[in-house]
């Protein structure tokens, strides 16, 4: 987020088209779920995960289950708080005030837009055995939405770092991958239905996206003013 339109206009208003279609899609999927709609496909999916007559063993052995643990762990408001106080720290030591305050400010107005949806929708979770604790609602899953925030924030700000396009790869190559393997974790432990992690999905990628190219069009305005401002 230095320069302007560092990947190209083009690019970003590509990014805002891809917004508003996860916005879109996040909008449909809730209207979906509100109706019921999606509730034969949910029970389905979640009843494919457990052993047949046994709702509350998750399907496979028994260090499949801690892995799932484990994973679902990195999407954790703890492990998720650490992570960004750790880069936090880091930026502000190298003077890089305006990318920790984007990664801040995306990080927690992601986790408050994620909670409040939370509240309006009121979702019961699943009616199983879950073995992992649960204390909020769960339309759409917050560890979705907020491993979304943090993991494509974080990937797109180390991307940008890259010099080469391997790198950038490799940054959001893994950044979607932990995206990916706390949500299924959640369905796989029984705390959160398919479309509550798909909703979640579509809804932290979206606001990691907004957040990007809204830097990306402040940036761009602050570099318009200060060539203004030198021509002057």
């Amino acid at each position: 987020m230095t320069g302007t339109y560092r990947f190209g206009r083009r690019v970003v208003l590509g990014l805002a088209a891809g917004v508003a279609a996860l916005l879109g899609g996040f909008a449909l999927l809730a209207d979906e779920v509100l109706e019921g709609d999606t509730l034969g496909f949910d029970t389905a999916v979640l009843a494919a995960t457990r052993t047949p007559g046994n709702p509350a063993d998750p399907l496979g052995p028994v260090w499949l289950e801690e892995a799932a643990r484990d994973l679902t762990a990195l999407g954790s408001f703890t492990v998720l708080g650490f992570i960004i106080i750790i880069v936090t720290c880091d930026l502000l030591l190298r003077r890089k005030l305006r990318i920790a305050a984007f990664l801040v400010t995306a990080v927690i107005s992601g986790t408050i837009l994620s909670t409040g949806l939370k509240s309006v929708f009121d979702r019961a979770r699943p009616d199983l055995p879950a073995v992992a604790r649960v204390f909020t609602a769960s339309f759409p899953s917050g560890h979705a939405a907020l491993s979304a925030v943090v993991y494509l924030t974080l990937g797109v700000l180390l991307a940008e770092a890259a010099s080469r396009w391997r790198f950038r790869l490799l940054y959001i190559g893994v950044a979607i991958g932990l995206t990916l393997a706390v949500g299924i974790s959640r369905v796989y432990l029984g705390v959160h239905y398919p479309t509550d992690v798909l909703a979640g999905w579509l809804l932290g990628t979206s606001w990691a996206l907004l957040c990007w190219v809204v830097a990306e069009l402040l940036d761009a305005r602050r570099d318009r003013n200060g060539e203004e401002a030198s021509a002057s």
